[in-house]
């Protein structure tokens, strides 16, 4: 269990952040050499058919120990870390026993990880913390996720008296940017179902996300001086303003939680001639995911009718769906892994994610595959931590799962 966190540690020193904007898949050179990396270390500890192909999908299996033929198991991670930091962490702030208060994360540039801000926190006193310096995302999603499955392979491999069944372990590129699942070989891979190690605290458990899509929008101006522009500037920074105030307020991440669907502006530049938008639309209902495409639809249409023929541009794009429909007719595995959970003293957190994993994506290949808690908190950001105790019982967890 001691291993877990000296792996993550060693881990998060690859910056593995994918790269939207890329064609090649892994999408960045270091999520190669990262998982060049993690291949010696799947063959050193001693599992069989360990492979990496040229887009960097891992693969490797651990073999049975016991006459009982039961089904495969399969547990999944990804390489990458979300592009919205730097995610090389040189500098990690380890918390031997963290005693309630602020957390100063970085005194020269005045960075605190605050109590009010994040009160879940104070769940982790007297425990070991692992927090950034500030500067970086930590990368808990997914390098945890990874370090526990390796973790628990190992474990498995070095006491043969835990009986298991054939046991798959894949790691995946590019998660963080929606192409984890693109070229993932669900038959190669061989499992019956597997679970993503790619969830948040302690005791999460996940079976249903939200259905996805993607718009990126472009406006269309026309910039004539201002003194003598009345009647002929088109101004597309203004028309993108009023695109976007005619979605609902209070239908955004910060106004909305639980099973609540959103529109999420995650990107604008603009100027008079040309702007663009680029917004993610969630909702775990399908009925009210279509209904918002719909609404996004009918408002660039709208725009277009006042503005003029073809001044605003959509791109609609669905990303993934609901895993809910492909898993509750295999709710055993959801009941294994409460069980598991159960056994490791941990109450389950039977919760919608409010976000997608590539375990959505797989479901729907024929592949059930729920989430499981990694342990960290606020991913994606400079804040984000993780409570070393939640780690080793993830990998615990894992362990309970693969017993035969």
């Amino acid at each position: 269990m001691e291993k877990v966190k000296d792996r993550f540690l060693r881990y998060i020193k690859f910056d593995t952040k994918s790269n939207e904007n890329s064609p090649s898949c892994p999408s960045t050179e270091t999520q190669k050499i990262f998982g060049q990396e993690l291949v010696k270390e799947l063959n050193e500890i001693g599992l069989a058919n360990v492979t990496i192909d040229d887009n960097s999908y891992i693969m490797a299996t651990l073999p049975s120990n016991c006459g009982t033929q039961k089904q495969v198991i399969g547990f999944i991670s990804h390489l990458d870390t979300a592009p919205d930091m730097d995610g090389k962490v040189t500098t990690p702030n380890i918390i031997s026993s963290y005693d309630g208060n602020d957390i100063i994360l970085n005194q020269k540039e005045n960075i605190i990880l605050k109590t009010k801000d994040f009160p879940e926190i104070k769940n982790y006193i007297d425990q070991e913390i692992i927090t950034t310096d500030g500067t970086t995302l930590l990368g808990a999603d997914d390098k945890a996720g990874i370090a526990e499955i390796i973790t628990a392979m190992e474990y498995l491999i070095n006491h043969p008296e835990i009986k298991h069944g054939e046991i798959k372990i894949g790691f995946t590129p590019d998660e963080e940017i929606g192409n984890g699942a693109n070229l993932f070989d669900v038959k190669k891979f061989g499992a019956d179902y597997a679970y993503t190690i790619d969830g948040g605290e302690i005791g999460e458990l996940e079976y249903e996300n939200f259905n996805a899509a993607s718009a990126k929008i472009k406006i269309k101006g026309r910039n004539v001086h201002p003194g003598s522009s009345k009647n002929k500037m088109i101004n597309s920074s203004l028309i993108g303003m009023e695109l976007n105030s005619l979605l609902p307020v209070n239908e955004t991440p910060m106004y909305t939680e639980n099973y609540e669907g959103f529109f999420h502006l995650t990107d604008i530049n603009g100027t008079v001639e040309e702007t663009t938008l680029e917004y993610i639309i969630r909702d775990h209902c399908k009925e009210k995911f279509e209904i918002k495409k719909e609404l996004i639809t009918n408002i660039v249409n709208f725009l277009n009718q006042k503005h003029g023929k073809d001044t605003v541009e959509l791109k609609l794009k669905d990303s993934y769906y609901n895993m809910k429909e492909k898993v509750e007719p295999v709710y055993y595995i959801i009941e294994a892994a409460i069980k598991a959970l159960k056994e490791a003293d941990i109450e389950p957190k039977v919760v919608p994610i409010r976000g997608g994993t590539d375990g959505a994506r797989l479901s729907y290949m024929g592949l059930p595959c729920p989430n499981i808690f990694t342990g960290g908190h606020n991913f994606h950001g400079r804040y984000e931590y993780i409570p070393v105790p939640s780690m080793e019982k993830a990998v615990e967890t894992i362990i309970n799962i693969s017993k035969a």
